[in-house]
């Protein structure tokens, strides 16, 4: 009876799903840096990560306190190149960059019919 238990037991827990991996992301984009980024990614697949993202205006031009919003980010890491190549979904609007990641990435985040801005991420 107890080898019973203990096979039981055992085959409970190989049933169990492996922790996600999660990997934070915290940055800046703007002309001045004005947009702060957090997010926390879960892996989806090899190379691919999914999670929600908040954004918050830290400039000095705001009304009534910062303006947040909620969105999507989107991260397809290449860990022995060190390519990253990401996509922030902010209202509806898809925004995308992409360069190497060594101790953060430093680059342009592209949305459509918009000017291009600096954006400085880091991934741990």
């Amino acid at each position: 009876m107890r080898t019973a238990a203990l096979c039981v037991m055992a085959a409970a827990c190989l049933a169990q799903p492996a922790a996600a991996q999660t990997r934070a992301v915290a940055g800046q984009f703007g002309i001045l840096g004005e947009w702060d980024v957090t997010a926390t990614v879960i892996q989806q697949t090899s190379g691919q990560w999914v999670g929600p993202a908040r954004i918050r205006h830290i400039g000095y031009c705001t009304v009534d306190g910062p303006e947040e919003k909620s969105g999507e980010f989107q991260l397809r890491l290449a860990e022995p190149r060190g390519r990253i190549e990401g996509t922030i979904v902010i209202d509806g609007l898809a925004c995308t960059f992409s360069g190497r990641l060594k101790d953060g990435y430093d680059g342009t985040l592209r949305c459509p019919d918009r000017r291009d801005v600096p954006i400085t991420l880091s991934v741990d």
